[in-house]
């Protein structure tokens, strides 16, 4: 079994009269790696990631098929979001305004029971493990994009969720700063060994951050391999 099963993930967003997408797809990702969700707007890349998340619930399929994840080993199709141990990260950073970084990337460590005091110091030495000593003491308002996001990841990290889902994590950011965080994202993939799912729409940063791609189109999926053997086009 991989270390990460998705079997019959069904959304119906259909409609009389409307043209919603359905969603149905099943997939896999092994420990440590890096799949990226790729294809046209509307196509349900999102969806699949929030109900991986357990932010949506899964329709019953017609078919029959009944939706189903595991996650190391570990049925969580009817856990809470909070118990399902993933990590979500958004395109906006979403961090708490009235924060500090440090105080931000602590914050999961803190809910977890850990001591204010003890928290922000694990968050600090996770913030320098990564090059981000500097923006310890800095509120979201005074960050770039770039560090923002940055600081997102870190605080997602922090609390070793067994998967991190990305959702078009630098859509919001100019092209010299994608290129750069994608390969910072490599770079702490790789050195922490965090297994991730990445929704993006652009083929490019796929190819070079991730270890597999899945194509979706229309909700479904339309083709899944290694990155280096993706020359479709979303």
């Amino acid at each position: 079994m991989a270390y990460l099963e998705c079997i019959g993930l069904y959304k119906n967003w259909a409609a009389p009269s409307m043209s919603g997408v359905i969603v149905d797809v099943s997939f896999s990702a092994e420990k440590g790696s890096m799949t990226s969700i790729v294809g046209a707007s509307g196509c349900g890349k999102s969806t699949v990631l929030r109900l991986m998340a357990g932010i949506l619930k899964a329709d019953k399929s017609p078919a029959g098929t009944k939706t189903r994840i595991t996650l190391d080993g570990k049925d969580i199709t009817e856990l809470p979001p909070g118990k399902r141990e993933c990590g979500l990260v958004f395109q906006s950073g979403a961090l708490f305004l009235h924060m500090t970084a440090e105080d931000n990337v602590a914050y999961g460590l803190v809910c977890r029971g850990i001591k204010k005091k003890e928290a922000r110091e694990k968050a600090r030495e996770f913030l320098e493990l990564f090059n981000m000593k500097e923006l310890a003491g800095r509120y979201p308002e005074t960050l770039s994009g770039g560090e923002a996001q940055r600081v997102a990841l870190a605080r997602t990290l922090i609390v070793k969720p067994k998967l991190v889902l990305l959702d078009e994590p630098l859509s919001a950011l100019d092209a010299p700063m994608r290129k750069k965080l994608a390969r910072e994202i490599v770079s702490m993939q790789k050195r922490i060994g965090f297994t991730a799912i990445m929704v993006t729409h652009d083929i490019g940063e796929a190819k070079m951050m991730s270890d597999r791609i899945i194509l979706m189109e229309k909700g479904s999926l339309r083709w899944e391999g290694k990155a280096e053997e993706f020359s479709g086009e979303a």
